[in-house]
């Protein structure tokens, strides 16, 4: 009997410590993926475009969109951590417009993008 209680209390504490694992590596990732972008423009930004050869867009979900003025923090879906660091970069305006497409590192710590 004595053993049984053994390996139950062993199996509690590695579970434990497996959990407490996960939870600490998924905030250590989370938190690598994110970036900022200022809107130093007049209008608000709708969206954001992002592409990793410049023909084929995706989007970011930024909501009800970035206010002139404002700078907001944006995060990378887990599922594009196999992509390049260099992507290219586009927001679209209330007034439909787009920027210039421009290509950033995000591998770079602490990037801001500034749309104008």
């Amino acid at each position: 009997m004595r053993v049984r209680h053994k390996s139950l209390f062993l199996f509690k504490t590695a579970m434990l410590g497996a959990l407490c694992l996960m939870l600490l590596c998924s905030s250590a990732f989370s938190s690598s993926y994110t970036f900022s972008v200022s809107n130093n423009s007049g209008s608000k930004i709708t969206k954001i475009l992002v592409s990793e050869d410049g023909k084929s867009w995706g989007f970011f979900d930024i909501g009800k969109g970035i206010a002139a003025g404002a700078t907001e923090t944006l995060q990378w879906d887990a599922s594009t951590a196999g992509e390049d660091c260099e992507q290219y970069f586009k927001a679209v305006f209330a007034d439909g417009s787009e920027s210039e497409p421009v290509v950033f590192d995000f591998c770079e710590k602490n990037l801001v993008l500034e749309f104008e």
